[in-house]
């Protein structure tokens, strides 16, 4: 009887919590982006771990108090403290980079009309919404939101800005295009040779001087999914001769082969040494301004994509310049903890994951745009968060993660790039209606964050 009435209770408490026991083993349908048969994939979820408590009491910010070690310097810093790296609040808290990205209000006709409804006005939809973060453990808003209504709130979340100093330069300039999800240059390569960017940049950075004092600014994005990549020499090698990284590359690859250097004498070694040289230039000429006007914050990084997920060379360059590597992590159901280990060893950084998510087919919408995973329902992708969160949370270098993103996509919003036009990327939808199980695989894991590094932290 005793017994029967003990696993009751850890039944109920379970349940409360927001989560049911599963059974072993466990796995969720998905498709991936370029797939077309469902395909089973394994998950572990909270009900499949000792039940583990919320965390404890939390500074106004969302770090963890008495946190042994970290120091209050009255802005978010990092720090490594034993043989983990976090983010630490301006009070002092641990803290632990719980995001949403795209935090906007809609702009078609439709999602007008929702927002008035819902919420009266602007101002209204920003507590509300940042009511709705808080209360679901998040404690960050990412990349591309609605930053000084979020701001105006009495108790905000932790912001971050997307400041795209290349793409905006390139537009300026000319030679840039649409692409799926990011601007796209002649050829792959970037502007970051041109004698006018790091004027650019400095004149631009101007903007990061009305925040530097802000103590809710987690931090700086310079750009969005750049196309570093190893072939991009090549790319260099074969523009118009009048461009400046034309020169630049040919330049480089004489000095390496001798005058009578040609496209043939390029080697893989330096298409990895000459990616190497590109970003260590784009990153010393964007920090640098950067520090310029705002030298009390975060420098986030460039967000990571794609093939560069293997490519220490990157990471290497970029490591002296920023203070936290941002990747944007697709197309893996867990997350490698050999990837993160490398990114972080090479960069000397630790690592923020600043865009994944899955999408449901339960939702209604077409699901093509987009990188992230296709399951079948709402309550997949709650599982679906805590399977991929929870190996974050094992690694020592990873100092949070920003899910992509607030609302699902709007298709009557014609304006946008092809990747955000009919998937069901949200915690709500185009007409701000939330999720409901999604969030209810969100909310018990943002909650018990800190408490689950310190059991995976605990296992011999």
């Amino acid at each position: 009887m005793k017994t029967s009435i003990i696993v009751s209770l850890a039944a109920l408490l379970v349940s409360r919590a927001g989560f049911t026991r599963a059974a072993q083993p466990h796995t969720i349908e998905a498709k991936g982006k370029h797939e077309t048969v469902w395909q089973a994939h394994p998950v572990r979820v909270l009900a499949d771990l000792p039940m583990v408590p919320t965390d404890g009491a939390l500074t106004e910010y969302g770090g963890l108090k008495r946190a042994s070690g970290a120091k209050a310097t009255g802005f978010f810093h990092t720090q490594k403290i034993g043989s983990r790296w976090w983010l630490v609040d301006p009070v002092g808290g641990l803290f632990l980079s719980k995001g949403v990205n795209s935090v906007n209000t809609g702009r078609t006709s439709g999602a007008k009309e929702a927002l008035k409804k819902n919420f009266g006005d602007e101002p209204g939809w920003a507590r509300a919404t940042t009511t709705m973060l808080r209360e679901n453990g998040f404690n960050t808003v990412g990349a591309w939101s609605t930053n000084d209504e979020l701001r105006a709130v009495e108790h905000p979340v932790a912001q971050t800005k997307l400041w795209s100093f290349m793409s905006s330069y390139g537009k300026q300039r000319g030679g840039t295009h649409m692409e799926a999800g990011h601007t796209g240059y002649l050829n792959d390569a970037i502007f970051v040779f041109d004698p006018g960017f790091e004027t650019f940049c400095d004149e631009h950075a101007k903007q990061l001087a009305a925040t530097k004092d802000d103590p809710w600014l987690l931090g700086h994005f310079s750009d969005n999914e750049l196309p570093l990549k190893r072939s991009c020499f090549k790319g260099y090698l074969t523009l118009p001769e009048n461009e400046p990284g034309y020169r630049a590359a040919w330049d480089w690859l004489r000095r390496k082969h001798g005058a009578g250097a040609t496209l043939a004498s390029v080697t893989a070694a330096d298409e990895a040494e000459f990616l190497g040289v590109v970003a260590e230039r784009y990153f010393r000429i964007t920090s640098a301004a950067i520090r310029k006007y705002d030298p009390n914050h975060l420098l986030l990084g460039a967000r990571f994509h794609s093939a560069v997920y293997d490519f220490p060379e990157l990471f290497k360059a970029c490591g002296p310049y920023v203070d936290v590597v941002s990747v944007n992590y697709y197309f893996a159901w867990t997350p490698d903890p050999a990837k993160l280990a490398m990114w972080a060893a090479q960069s000397g950084k630790p690592v923020m994951i600043t865009e994944w998510y899955a999408k449901g087919a339960d939702s209604g919408m077409a699901n093509t745009g987009g990188a992230g995973w296709l399951v079948h329902t709402q309550r997949e992708r709650g599982e679906f968060y805590q399977h991929f969160a929870l190996s974050l949370l094992e690694s020592p270098v990873c100092v949070g993660w920003h899910w992509f993103r607030y609302a699902d996509n709007d298709p009557a919003d014609k304006t946008v790039d092809p990747s955000n036009r009919d998937s069901n990327k949200g915690i709500v939808n185009a007409t701000y209606q939330p999720w409901s199980d999604l969030l209810n695989g969100m909310k018990p894991l943002n909650e018990r964050a800190h408490e689950l590094i310190q059991h995976f932290n605990s296992k011999p």
